[in-house]
């Protein structure tokens, strides 16, 4: 720092008064050397107050995040608003499932398009058969959708989900991998241990910062029901002979070297919290109000006091409290009258208020005010503008959990299945590009709901025309299902209904003719209504 001169001010003010030189003097040494930014200044008024300290990732996250996963689910169990936005993104992120689609790479294996139809069907033939079976889970629970919305459920609510593939044989299932779901409460240090730089968080890591070992409590550490001495499993992060992941740690990674997930409501559980207290305020204020609250005003030394004698019997002092009631009768003494008060309810600022802080939690959140408190009452180009914003981050957070825990389990299903010769899968052990060619494969969930599916399907059919787009993605994109499979069923469909109306009994009983088979019948379901 350069040596601050110091001019013919500062020597008055220094002879008159020392010390506001000394100050004046400090103040000129920060100016000095802080930069351009104001959000950086430490004499400004705003921000001089501000103050922050530089941690690593582990550090800023790890001693706060037991409290955030705690906050997190009471949020979850008790507030609507929050519970209703861990819902919206379950629901539109993953649905009812994931589902498989085998999309291997022709080139690489030599294969021609119907040999790679046959072994894509074959393949998923043999997937759904676990993981459409409660034989996936290892508490034989959930099938393998249930347990896509039960991981998203946790990656949201708790910042993670851990998931331990296991080999459990049984009866009945030809595959013995098993999905078993760890709550991230369990993975902690062995007998908590102060963190370090090779184990922080339950989790060991190498020289590089990989997971080498996860530590894993036998039980929840919050287990008051079957209570007994803590004990840790330690897991490797790998297998040693195949190199597969022995545990899943799907987490949204938000700075080099973090550890652990972050709870998706961290930063706006105390914005949450403190609307609920006023929401619950404001409702408590609308019962009393509308119980007509009431003072009574006494001109007696002894005040207001109940007319009927006080029983003799075990009934408490309180028993003879005034309360208020829907329909209450008080019967007033002497010289007592009644003053009514008006508590200015219902408020008419609470909900503007409530809506101005929604949207800014809705910015928080990456969603759209709309899609946030289920409100669409703009026009159908504001209600398709949030809708399309809150897609964005569907298909991304879909596509999250698409790599980095379906596809990561499909491997894993995958060497088991070639292993035991249900998958022929010709040098799947041997070059790790034949093993990426089969493995190929596209997740689809439920498609995106319609505003106007009019206009939605006309504009698709524009983009196909033009060529910007395919029948495929569309068919993937509106319905959520496989352009192939449509179309197969689409020609079995239409060659049906050809045979069936070139019948002579079918155009007696109202059918159309053979030449004329773009209409429908005039009644074809019989029941004198027509075509709708």
């Amino acid at each position: 720092m350069e040596k601050i001169k110091k001019n013919i001010i500062d020597r008055a003010v220094e002879f008159v008064a020392p010390i506001h030189a000394a100050k004046r003097t400090m103040a000129r040494m920060q100016i000095a050397a802080s930069g351009s930014y104001h959000g950086a200044s430490t004499i400004r008024r705003a921000v001089s107050e501000w103050f922050v300290s530089k941690k690593s990732a582990d550090a800023d996250v790890l001693p706060d995040l037991p409290t955030l996963r705690e906050r997190s689910r009471d949020l979850v169990r008790n507030s609507p608003l929050a519970g209703g936005t861990i819902n919206t993104n379950v629901t539109n992120i993953v649905g009812s499932g994931l589902t498989m689609q085998s999309r291997v790479d022709r080139d690489v294996l030599s294969m021609t398009e119907d040999e790679a139809d046959a072994w894509q069907s074959k393949t998923e033939r043999e997937w759904r058969l676990w993981a459409e079976s409660y034989e996936c889970d290892i508490e034989r629970k959930l099938n393998f959708g249930g347990i896509q919305e039960l991981t998203i459920r946790q990656a949201f609510e708790n910042g993670e989900a851990f998931i331990i593939p296991a080999r459990v044989a049984r009866k009945n299932m030809p595959y013995d991998l098993r999905m078993q779901m760890i709550e991230s409460d369990r993975v902690v240090n062995e007998k908590y241990v102060a963190n370090t730089r090779e184990l922080s968080g339950g989790i060991k890591k190498d020289q590089y910062g990989a997971p080498v070992e996860y530590h894993i409590l036998e039980q929840h550490p919050g287990n008051i029901l079957q209570a007994k001495e803590m004990t840790w499993k330690k897991v490797p992060a790998f297998g040693r002979e195949t190199g597969l992941r022995s545990v899943i740690h799907l987490y949204k990674i938000l700075r080099p070297g973090q550890s652990r997930g972050i709870p998706y409501l961290a930063p706006v559980i105390e914005a949450i919290k403190q609307i609920d207290r006023y929401t619950e305020a404001e409702i408590m204020a609308a019962v009393i109000t509308s119980m007509l609250t009431v003072f009574i005003h006494s001109e007696t030394p002894a005040g207001f006091a109940p007319q009927a004698p006080i029983s003799e019997t075990n009934a408490k002092g309180g028993d003879q409290d005034i309360k208020l009631g829907n329909g209450a009768v008080v019967e007033l003494g002497l010289n007592e009258k009644i003053e009514t008060v008006n508590p200015l309810r219902p408020n008419t600022a609470f909900d503007p208020f409530v809506m101005s802080i929604l949207r800014q939690i809705g910015v928080a959140l990456e969603l759209p005010f709309e899609i946030l408190i289920k409100h669409f009452t703009a026009s159908y180009s504001a209600a398709r503008a949030a809708m399309l914003e809150a897609w964005k981050f569907f298909l991304s957070r879909r596509r999250w959990i698409a790599d980095n825990f379906c596809q990561v389990v499909y491997e894993i299903w995958m060497f088991e299945a070639v292993a035991k010769g249900r998958i022929i899968a010709p040098g799947f052990f041997d070059d790790p590009i034949i093993r990426k060619a089969y493995l190929g494969s596209e997740w689809v969930g439920n498609a995106q709901g319609q505003i106007d599916p009019l206009k939605e399907v006309d504009a698709a059919t524009k983009r196909v025309n033009e060529g910007f787009t395919t029948r495929s993605y569309e068919t993937a994109q509106m319905t959520g299902m496989d352009y192939d499979k449509v179309h197969k069923q689409t020609v079995k469909e239409n060659k049906m209904r050809q045979e069936l109306l070139s019948d002579p009994a079918e155009l007696k009983s109202g059918g159309v003719a053979p030449g004329n088979q773009n209409q429908y019948p005039s009644d074809p379901q019989g029941d004198g209504n027509g075509v709708n």
